[in-house]
């Protein structure tokens, strides 16, 4: 594992939609594909292991010459296309670039050309006298990624989310101020769907932060923003959404009101439920389902890491009160996880309203090692095992997971590791 800073820290988690492939970005530029291994008859147990399918870098650092702005090379979101036919395909961007990447498998090669020789060089047609059919020989399988489009300057600011539509034709891109939405297919226009920069920037008191389409209904989607808001646009009504159709918002809370209210408030990740009937949404403290058939208030609040509303102070001075968590539905919406410090993570589940931190780290990722529960304490009494508030390493946190679409497998980038637990007894992760 290189350094904290290194190319190799993972900035992005993502399952396709059978959950066979898995891929991950990092701050270098490359994407690393993992394929899960195929049940084997000696070994029942060996399913769910994941190996590297495919390693390609997806963009390199390039430079503005009009701004003199550096453009890093980080992934910041990868999202798989629906399959249609036996290659693979996924989006991948940086802060300002777009690329369309196609996956595909070749395990044949042609042989017994009559024109050319074995080195593929044209023979002396002179010395060819009979004519011979080609046939297929098998080969070692190799994986092969081409780029197909690359999708360029639609943002002047940068990109925080991509997200394919249900029509399979079209996906959208957003950065601070502005949506775009793409065709596949067209990589030199895209069409303004959501337009927030003030005339005067002066005037600007927030930025879109994610935005994710509806699973179901090609034309609904919807964007957060640092002020803790969610709109939910509806395409139909409008070419410009930025009228928004529902604003989801929590009053605030007049008694917890302080200086760090509108900083923890900003939504960091949202997410639509596999059913399109909710909505999960991370600020830096909770988590939050909202219902689409109700604005005023969430139906659910989860406290991620309460304990350290005491601490937003010191979380300021060290930038960690910025840090954008992600958060993730299970398949069945049932149980939902997001990420914390000191490589925890912490799972909710919605029936019971049992939850649970769990740590990522090099002791419980060894096969087959079961995860302990982790409790964090303040104050002066602590239990066994418990750990202090004052001693969790604020550089060790987990932003980035992924949960398998069907099964209780889930993907944790912690810094530069990437780890995969899943759930072999119970149908519900505890």
């Amino acid at each position: 594992t290189g350094g904290r800073r290194g190319p190799d820290i993972i900035s992005t988690v993502e399952f396709n939609h059978t959950g066979e492939l898995l891929a991950t970005g990092d701050k270098g530029g490359r994407v690393v594909i993992f394929q899960r291994e195929p049940e084997s008859k000696n070994a029942p147990h060996s399913q769910g292991e994941y190996d590297v399918y495919s390693t390609f870098q997806s963009h390199e650092p390039e430079f503005d010459y009009l701004k003199s702005l550096e453009i890093e090379e980080k992934i910041n979101k990868i999202k798989w296309l629906p399959q249609q036919n036996a290659a693979h395909s996924l989006l991948s961007t940086n802060d300002k670039t777009i690329k369309l990447w196609k996956i595909t498998e070749r395990d044949k090669r042609p042989e017994g050309y009559n024109l050319k020789d074995e080195e593929g060089k044209l023979k002396d047609l002179s010395t060819v006298t009979s004519l011979q059919v080609p046939v297929l020989k098998p080969m070692d399988l190799m994986v092969e990624v081409s780029p197909r489009r690359v999708f360029a300057n639609g943002h002047t600011y940068h990109i925080n989310s991509i997200s394919v539509n249900s029509d399979c034709e079209t996906y959208m891109s957003a950065d601070d101020l502005r949506i775009n939405l793409w065709h596949l297919a067209i990589t030199d226009r895209s069409f303004n769907i959501v337009d927030i920069k003030p005339a005067n920037m002066e005037d600007l008191t927030e930025v879109i932060t994610a935005s994710e389409f509806h699973p179901h209904h090609c034309n609904l989607f919807v964007y957060s923003s640092s002020k803790g808001s969610l709109r939910l646009c509806d395409m139909r009504a409008a070419a410009l959404c930025d009228k928004h159709s529902k604003l989801f918002e929590e009053p605030e809370d007049p008694s917890n009101r302080s200086f760090f209210s509108e900083i923890i408030s900003s939504v960091s990740d949202v997410k639509f439920s596999h059913s399109g009937r909710y909505m999960l949404t991370r600020d830096y403290l909770t988590v939050k389902v909202w219902d689409l058939n109700m604005e005023a208030r969430p139906i659910e609040t989860y406290q991620v890491h309460d304990y350290l509303r005491s601490k937003l102070c010191s979380l300021y001075e060290n930038d960690c009160i910025f840090d954008k968590f992600e958060c993730a539905w299970n398949g069945s919406d049932s149980v939902i996880m997001t990420g914390a410090y000191n490589n925890f993570f912490r799972m909710f589940d919605r029936n019971t309203k049992r939850d649970v931190t769990l740590e990522a780290s090099r002791e419980s990722s060894k096969p087959r090692a079961v995860l302990k529960p982790r409790r964090v304490c303040v104050g002066g009494k602590r239990r066994r095992d418990d750990i202090s508030v004052d001693s969790l390493d604020f550089t060790k946190k987990i932003l980035h997971t992924a949960w398998h679409p069907a099964e209780n497998i889930i993907a944790i980038a912690a810094t530069n590791n990437l780890y995969i637990f899943q759930d072999k007894v119970n149908s519900e992760m505890h």
